[in-house]
């Protein structure tokens, strides 16, 4: 009978350690597999109904933005959308807004009333958040004229990763233009989270 005493607190023991490790992590660091890798292909249709695929922007930096209208963070950031639009307008730079989890007639509002004239891609059934792995809104992906992913932004974004990733995906780590293919280390997710591809 005394055995029985001393079990249930030894055994309860793993369980609380276990408790304690977890609320030292960060529960907003998820580990994505994908910088680093080549963006899955989608084909969508924009808000007004016009096809538009990955392959279509072969050759351009791509910043793959997911957001939606009830999301607080993606209008923070939306201005800063705006202003790299109209920055990188004469460069081969496409941002691409994916629709995640709203309406359409709510998408259009707000575009309405935010502004931007990239396209943004309809994605029933959030097939492609999915496959980017999406886990809330806004996310973020910069993509490189070969088609690799080299940052996931998780949270909005701001001018200064904006400019960062788009310059260094236009120009290349070795002054190359395009990719960063020759120095696969530089690749990463969010800030402070850089994640470095084994040499």
């Amino acid at each position: 009978m005394r055995w029985k005493k001393l079990f249930w607190p030894a055994s309860a023991l793993p369980v609380l350690g276990l408790l304690a490790y977890g609320l030292t992590r960060d529960p907003n660091i998820i580990a994505s597999p994908l910088p680093g890798k080549l963006a899955p292909e989608f084909a969508l249709e924009t808000l007004e109904a016009r096809p538009l695929s990955l392959a279509d922007l072969r050759g351009q930096v791509v910043v793959l933005n997911f957001w939606a209208s009830w999301c607080l963070a993606c209008e923070a950031e939306h201005p800063y959308l705006v202003e790299a639009e109209h920055k990188y307008s004469d460069q081969d730079v496409q941002i691409v807004g994916v629709i995640y989890q709203d309406s359409r007639s709510n998408a259009e509002r707000y575009i309405r009333k935010m502004g931007g004239s990239w396209p943004n891609l309809v994605d029933p059934g959030s097939r492609v958040a999915i496959d980017y792995g999406v886990y809330g809104v806004p996310e973020t992906f910069f993509i490189g004229r070969d088609g690799i992913i080299a940052y996931k932004q998780i949270g909005p974004v701001d001018r200064r990763v904006l400019d960062t990733w788009i310059l260094r995906l236009l120009v290349g780590e070795d002054g190359r233009s395009g990719s960063l293919s020759s120095d696969t280390s530089r690749v990463g997710r969010s800030a402070g989270y850089e994640r470095r591809t084994p040499e």
